[in-house]
């Protein structure tokens, strides 16, 4: 879904922040609510995950246009520790309600080594990579992973759905490097995407189990700490839910100040010494022309797209193109 698309349309930047925010503002949003959602989908754009990027922005103002999301919350903050904050997103998509538990999240690693914010009552946040990426460009190990409730019932469901295909739950790490791209490992716990999951792959249960066993792991620890230990299934869900029907989620992200452990600049050292060692020693994967680490290729990405505009495939065109006519807001293209 994330590769390079054969056919597009070159967008610049600017235009897309513009394009977006507009949408958000038309829906709804106030403009710094709008603003920052933007910000955040156009990144995934520059760095080529075209699954997370402004592709979402019509289904995004659909919802809040037909009251799914709180486009006005009141974000507040819970309860509060040194190292802990939880805050309620009152209903609201994921993005500012994450966007903030992080800022106070890095605080706290700052001043006391290691920090950790919890969010409930909100819909979808994106990418975990947004988070654990403000992580580490603070100087920070960053972590970030979100969950719904309900996750892992399969009641009424017949056939039993098969244990393999369990959950898909987006989960982040990302650590800083110093001249060499941050290493940022910005997936989903399932073994095989959303679009794999039908027979022709059932035959890979059977070949490689342990592959499974692993994303079911991976599945079930994303939706403990990211629902679970986040309050999404307390009982205050249940009014926020009666009004906010996508308020099904809870978020957390995770901060380590390295420099609280270790001299920043003797790991940055470390992180560009593993990352080009890996780079030179390894041979690349069947169908790759080199060895890199997670992260390097959404760097690339983001650089030539910040040099020649964004490769705006069909599919983001179309959802768009649906987007301007129903909001009123020009396409960010010739």
């Amino acid at each position: 879904m994330n590769q390079p698309p054969q056919s597009y349309v070159l967008v610049q930047e600017d235009r897309l922040l513009a394009f977006s925010t507009a949408c958000f503002e038309k829906a709804g949003l106030d403009h710094d609510h709008a603003a920052l959602i933007s910000r955040l989908l156009v990144n995934s754009d520059l760095r080529g995950v075209r699954s997370h990027g402004t592709r979402a922005v019509n289904g995004y103002c659909r919802a809040v246009e037909t009251g799914h999301c709180n486009p006005r919350p009141n974000i507040r903050v819970l309860s509060e520790t040194p190292t802990a904050v939880v805050v309620d997103g009152d209903g609201a998509l994921g993005y500012l309600p994450m966007a903030r538990a992080t800022e106070l999240t890095i605080a706290k690693a700052i001043a006391g080594g290691i920090g950790m914010g919890l969010v409930r009552h909100i819909g979808h946040y994106g990418s975990a990579g947004h988070y654990a990426r403000m992580c580490a460009a603070a100087g920070c190990i960053g972590f970030s992973v979100q969950a719904p409730r309900g996750m892992g019932n399969a009641s009424g469901q017949s056939p039993r759905p098969q244990i393999g295909y369990f959950g898909n739950p987006p989960l982040c790490f990302a650590f800083p490097a110093g001249d060499e791209p941050p290493v940022v490992l910005d997936m989903a716990t399932r073994i095989l995407a959303d679009y794999q999951r039908s027979p022709e792959f059932d035959d890979l249960l059977t070949r490689i189990p342990a592959a499974f066993f692993k994303s079911i792991g991976y599945g079930a620890v994303a939706t403990l700490i990211g629902c679970g230990l986040a309050g999404a299934t307390l009982p205050s869900a249940e009014g926020i839910l009666a009004r906010w029907t996508s308020a099904r989620h809870g978020g957390m992200v995770l901060a380590i100040h390295i420099d609280s452990v270790i001299p920043e600049a003797v790991f940055l050292a470390e992180a560009d010494r593993f990352v080009r060692d890996v780079r030179e020693t390894y041979e690349p994967m069947p169908g790759s022309d080199r060895a890199l680490l997670p992260g390097a290729i959404e760097e690339e990405r983001l650089q030539r797209h910040r040099r020649e505009g964004i490769r705006y495939g069909e599919p983001e065109q179309e959802s768009a193109r649906e987007a301007s006519q129903r909001l009123g807001v020009p396409l960010p293209w010739d």
